[in-house]
């Protein structure tokens, strides 16, 4: 007994294979449930979620210490000793905080997925797999490893698509799966070029690579296959167009898992391989990378307005919110950094906070375009004060975690040594026409929801509030926006050390 007890309480206990495995383990035993025990079966999976949530904060909790920027929690079992594949596991820093957002979210996700009835088992099935897909990625420390994770979680939100989803479901299903399949085959090249192309013996280990040198035209090379692989699933435009059509047509319960945590994958690439294994060719990139984010943020508040589709408008705004992630890991300081991954948690919890708030709109009113609605605000008073909460969070209300995510990839430009002031204070003015766009999507989507006399006039214009599952889901996702808003060291005590080792080994010696 004492020895088990030991295992349980020392980091010898495997516990990211469990977190990992578990979800698409326990789902596969779904299909020896009754065929109509949808109600079994949604419990189960909700459990399931609860318990893989549980596990992962209390291995975190005790056996992560937040001021060690090397990886821990290590798991290393050899799979194929021919091309030295193993079964590579471990966290630091900058993977936790997107590990403990895929599972709050998944598991707020399965809550909000219960009016959903047809094909039951397959359903939850598919969202617990993609819930070992999503953490996989933020978890391997072999880059072979890494590519199955990002592969094992495209089928089933093309599955959620295709199924489950509205009238042209086939068509963003198939455009989200070539999108996301074009792009893995970049990802597949650069990983064997990395594996083959190094000074030592080929090697796939993370921590091994991020040693390596190379040509500095084969790094480049590596970079910009890379960067494709990542700048699709982020998205980065001009690769975002499959995001409005999956969007538009995706359940909201798949909707929270794309916002939240699928689009976060694509950024976390960028930050885990273009900038720790690649380093002088991100240096060489980061100002286009600067360019680009810039661009971004305002193409997509510019495009924001004219999406008659609710959940479309929603999209394109994810898509200018990203381009603040994009800027501060161009910024190559630590303040930069660090904005871009609290961006990273933070546009996972109001992103998902507001197709999910869409959807449960949609599930009253029947109407997807804003044109065709008007004066909920009355009928549904709950939905609407939570909705226009946190739309003001999404244009970076005080207060609230945009605002300070924002505030610090500011401040990550002004104090970067890398750019001259001129170019400094144009980026930082490009952006804040950026921030001023934001309130105009974002405001006149409430006008256009919620004032007015349209429905409230209306015939059969009664419609039920938020119920108790729909309310705790809004409030559980709002608290820790407001939380983080008020207090971010939450998330900075998380990556800060591993933020500063990671750019005074790759960046600070060589390029600043």
């Amino acid at each position: 007994m004492v020895q088990v007890y030991l295992v349980f309480t020392t980091n010898y206990f495997p516990w990211l294979t469990i977190i990992v495995v578990l979800p698409i383990f326990a789902g596969s035993l779904i299909f020896f449930f009754p065929h109509r025990g949808n109600k079994v079966i949604r419990w189960y999976t909700l459990c399931i979620c609860i318990i893989e949530l549980l596990l992962t904060t209390y291995a975190f909790g005790y056996h992560f210490q937040l001021d060690d920027p090397l990886i821990q929690l290590t798991e290393d079992y050899k799979w194929i000793d021919f091309l030295d594949f193993s079964w590579r596991l471990g966290i630091d820093g900058i993977s936790i905080g997107p590990i403990l957002l895929t599972g709050f979210i998944t598991t707020l996700a399965t809550l909000a997925a219960r009016p959903i009835t047809r094909e039951s088992r397959v359903f939850h099935f598919l969202m617990l797999a993609m819930y070992s897909g999503q953490i996989g990625p933020f978890s391997s420390q072999d880059l072979l490893l890494f590519f199955i994770m990002w592969e094992l979680e495209l089928i089933p939100v093309y599955l959620l698509l295709a199924m489950w989803g509205g009238k042209k479901r086939l068509y963003s299903a198939t455009k989200f799966i070539l999108y996301t399949a074009g792009s893995s085959a970049f990802l597949l090249m650069g990983i064997l070029g990395i594996c083959l192309s190094g000074s030592n013996e080929p090697t796939l280990n993370f921590e091994t690579s991020a040693n390596q040198s190379y040509p500095v035209a084969l790094e480049m090379l590596f970079y910009i296959g890379f960067f494709i692989a990542f700048a699709v699933k982020s998205p980065i435009i001009p690769l975002h167009t499959w995001l409005p059509d999956t969007h538009g047509e995706a359940h909201y319960s798949t909707c929270m898992l794309l916002a939240g945590i699928l689009l976060k994958m694509g950024a976390y690439g960028l930050i885990r391989i273009n900038m720790e294994l690649l380093p002088h060719a991100h240096s060489i990139f980061s100002p286009w990378l600067m360019i680009v984010g810039t661009i971004q943020i305002i193409y997509a508040a510019s495009t924001s307005p004219g999406q008659r589709n609710l959940k479309k408008r929603i999209a394109y705004s994810s898509v200018s919110h990203m381009g603040f992630i994009i800027i501060g890991l161009g910024s190559i300081n630590d303040t930069g950094l660090n904005g871009a991954i609290l961006q990273i948690i933070s546009h996972g919890f109001i992103g998902a906070a507001l197709f999910f708030l869409a959807g449960t709109s949609y599930d009253r009113i029947r109407l997807a375009y804003l044109d065709e609605m008007g004066g909920m605000a009355i009928t549904i008073p709950k939905i609407f004060t939570t909705f226009s909460i946190l739309s003001m969070a999404s244009l970076a209300l005080p207060g609230m975690s945009g605002f300070v995510a924002e505030l610090i990839v500011f401040f990550g430009i002004l104090t970067s040594q890398k750019y001259l002031l001129m170019t400094k204070i144009l980026i930082t003015f490009v952006m804040a026409i950026g921030m001023i766009l934001t309130p105009i999507y974002s405001l006149s989507m409430l006008r256009q929801m919620f004032y007015g006399y349209k429905l409230f006039t209306a015939t059969n214009s009664y419609f039920v509030d938020s119920g108790p599952r729909e309310f705790f889901v809004s409030i559980s996702i709002l608290l820790p926006v407001i939380a983080i808003g008020i207090y971010p060291d939450f998330v900075f005590s998380l990556s800060v050390d591993k933020v500063e080792a990671l750019l005074s080994n790759s960046f600070y010696p060589s390029f600043l």
